[in-house]
């Protein structure tokens, strides 16, 4: 039986350690309260920029929440180990909403961004490695946090709204931003997208 521990008991496990409530944890990450109890509580699994605003909160890197334990060696991500071993999905609006009812999990299927993580449970890495498939449908809000973002566009069409402006990215296209300005990706017509997606979130 595997003891792997889930997103909200990691958060759970290390407000206790740090003795910060939920309130505190809602207080200092500016996240709903309700947002907070669904991801501890019924599993919900949030996007990004949630993630980073908690594992800033809460003095960690985002890796810390991510993983379930650490490897202080080079880790080595087989493709058949990442392909179906999604680390989280987002793309739903609901996060905006206190009152929405829960609706993911580590392993939904649901049309979104998919985010496979290719550095898992490396300890102490300071940048999160992704492939993110991208499905036509999926509804993004921007978000805005801190740190850094580089994208290279691997198949599909690619848009970024990044503050006021739009962009068209196409295969063997990149761009690297701060994600402190409000920013989201989606795809530009009807095509699927993938995207190697690098995250730098500062301590």
């Amino acid at each position: 039986m595997s003891n792997k521990k889930s997103l909200g008991e990691r958060i759970m496990e290390l407000c206790k350690t740090y003795s910060i409530s939920r309130e505190d944890l809602a207080a200092r990450s500016g996240l709903h309260i309700e947002l907070i109890r669904r991801i501890e509580e019924d599993g919900h699994i949030p996007d990004l920029a949630p993630l980073v605003k908690i594992s800033r909160a809460l003095g960690v890197r985002l890796g810390t929440l991510l993983d379930d334990h650490e490897e202080q060696g080079p880790v080595i991500t087989r493709a058949e180990d990442r392909i179906g071993a999604a680390r989280f999905v987002t793309g739903s609006s609901a996060d905006s909403s206190a009152n929405a009812a829960a609706e993911a999990s580590a392993g939904d299927m649901r049309q979104g961004l998919r985010f496979s993580a290719l550095a898992a449970d490396k300890g102490g890495r300071h940048m999160e490695p992704f492939i993110v498939d991208i499905d036509p449908k999926a509804e993004q809000v921007k978000s805005t946090h801190e740190g850094e973002e580089f994208i290279f566009v691997m198949e599909g069409k690619l848009k970024l709204e990044y503050g006021m402006d739009s962009h068209e990215l196409y295969p063997g296209d990149s761009v690297y931003y701060d994600s402190i300005v409000p920013h989201r990706v989606f795809a530009a017509d009807q095509n699927p997208v993938k995207i190697l997606a690098v995250i730098y979130t500062p301590m």
